[in-house]
């Protein structure tokens, strides 16, 4: 049997490992965190679920036939437009509106059924250090373990972890040095999430403001409210997602030092004094959160021929869910058509 190891299980891992369900392959997924989904995460605090990294997903007729093979129970809609907003402040009504999905536990469940259909064995907690060419490609873990060998590997991380893990590859040739070079070109946004929950309610229009011009600390705000199941009645939970600048300023900076920053930000920017202090706050830093470019497509595929194989939304050239999916699925098709 051929055997076949992932690393990484977002989106793009997702995609592939569904991809290759009827296929002779035994999969294996390496996911160095708890749970899988990547960006598009879920967690839970109380009664309250909210999605801190992705906020749901743009589909096209594609995507929203797949979610809905996947199964409708816990499947919702987000109520509310995203309107936009510029440096000073200023919102624009009415410039964003389309169909915007996620789940009533979360958007994780996205990976999760994409997983429960396939035939993959997923081992979380497990954060790939090493990729090494010995009789076939064997991934060493963080804990010295060795994981293999596998006779195709997809690596999935963003492309700047990627990189890494090809410069410090046991495996000479031109194919790597083009495929590693590819993966240092792609230029990164990162973000740092403020999630601020009220224990009242706030009227508002708009299920989320979006920052157009990119020169305001705030990048993007959301109302999780709007989302089925998420919020209990009669409260609020804002997400604040901040601008690329700011969250690499403030990445490492500790959430009781930030978080009244961001607050005075979200009072601001919605004309409400009493967002300025919410009941409690947490945080997520995405180091590499939005690719702002594709890697080259042609160096991407030089790797395939000796069974390596990468994938992402650094790969498709987007930020966005759907895309990197998709992208897994097609590398996932590929990998079965060389079985």
């Amino acid at each position: 049997m051929t055997r076949v190891g992932v690393v990484g299980a977002g989106p793009a891992g997702a995609g592939a490992a569904y991809a290759l369900r009827e296929s002779s392959a035994e999969v294996t997924v390496l996911e160095k965190s708890r749970g899988v989904c990547g960006r598009a995460a879920t967690r839970r605090r109380g009664d309250c679920r909210y999605d801190h990294g992705a906020n749901y997903v743009k589909v096209d007729e594609r995507t929203e036939q797949l979610l809905r093979d996947l199964g409708e129970d816990g499947l919702e809609t987000v109520d509310g437009p995203v309107w936009t907003f510029d440096r000073d402040g200023e919102v624009t009504p009415g410039d964003r509106q389309e169909t915007k999905y996620t789940w009533r536990s979360g958007i994780t469940q996205f990976a999760k059924r994409l997983f429960d259909r396939s035939n993959a064995e997923v081992r979380l907690e497990t954060r790939i250090e090493d990729l090494v060419r010995d009789g076939g490609w064997v991934l060493r873990d963080a804990g010295g373990e060795r994981h293999g060998p596998f006779d195709r590997v997809l690596l999935t991380p963003p492309a700047p972890q990627t990189a890494a893990l090809l410069d410090g590859a046991d495996w000479e040739g031109e194919a790597r040095v083009s495929l590693q070079a590819a993966a240092e070109t792609v230029p990164y946004r990162t973000i740092r999430t403020v999630v601020c929950h009220y224990p009242f309610p706030v009227d508002l229009p708009w299920y989320a403001l979006l920052n157009v011009d990119r020169e305001h600390e705030i990048g993007w705000l959301s109302r999780e409210e709007c989302k089925p199941g998420h919020v209990p009645a009669g409260e609020s939970l804002f997400v604040v997602q901040m601008a690329p600048d700011w969250s690499r300023e403030h990445y490492d900076d500790d959430l009781e030092q930030v978080a009244p920053a961001v607050t005075a930000a979200v009072a601001d920017l919605v004309n409400d004094e009493r967002l300025r202090d919410p009941d409690w706050v947490d945080d997520q830093g995405w180091r590499y959160a939005l690719p702002d470019a594709a890697a080259d497509a042609e160096a991407c595929r030089r790797g395939e021929p000796a069974g390596l194989y990468v994938a992402g939304d650094w790969v498709a050239g987007e930020g966005r869910i759907h895309r990197a999916l998709w992208n897994g699925v097609e590398v996932g098709e590929r990998i079965a058509a060389s079985l």
